[in-house]
């Protein structure tokens, strides 16, 4: 089992598997609890912050995200976590609520479709809501580990293709 160490100021250093040691900190009210899954504690004392190299690998998907964090000998890290596929179902129960309220309400409006232009950096909520979770799994690895790299895989698959070999050409 692994304990993720943060200093006093916030950074975080190497993770230990001493947890005897973790023990005697917190008893001696040198560490206190930051969080419980996973399990991180805070030093409350100065101390130096030689960390070593630590890679974060992301292996990104449309349903679930998988990371792991290593250093050279060891991994420190790793875990998945499956992203929401429910946004557009959410999204579509919202119109039609929006609709029959607007129905109740104001039954003879005209119809307004000139507010409705989108930006030119927009994004399907689906995709942004995908977009935001893998930023968020990385942010939160950071707060407890000393990444240095990141590498993140990111594939495009010909379904077609893999359920039958024999088709060519392209769309």
């Amino acid at each position: 089992m692994l304990v993720y160490v943060i200093n006093i100021n916030g950074q975080p250093l190497m993770p230990t598997s001493r947890c005897s040691k973790v023990r005697k900190l917190l008893k001696n009210g040198q560490a206190k609890v930051v969080k419980r899954v996973p399990f991180t504690i805070q030093l409350l004392y100065e101390t130096t912050n030689i960390v070593q190299e630590v890679t974060l690998g992301v292996d990104s998907g449309s349903k679930v995200v998988g990371v792991s964090a290593t250093t050279k000998d060891k991994e420190l890290y790793s875990g998945e976590f499956e992203l929401r596929n429910d946004v557009v179902e959410l999204i579509s129960e919202r119109r039609q609520y929006r609709r029959s309220r607007r129905n109740r309400k104001t039954r003879y409006r005209k119809e307004k479709f000139q507010n409705r232009k989108r930006k030119d950096n927009w994004l399907a909520p689906s995709v942004n809501q995908k977009i935001n979770s893998h930023i968020k799994i990385v942010d939160e690895l950071h707060k407890i580990l000393p990444i240095k790299n990141i590498i993140i895989e990111v594939a495009q698959f010909d379904i077609q293709k893999i359920n039958n070999p024999l088709i060519e050409g392209t769309m």
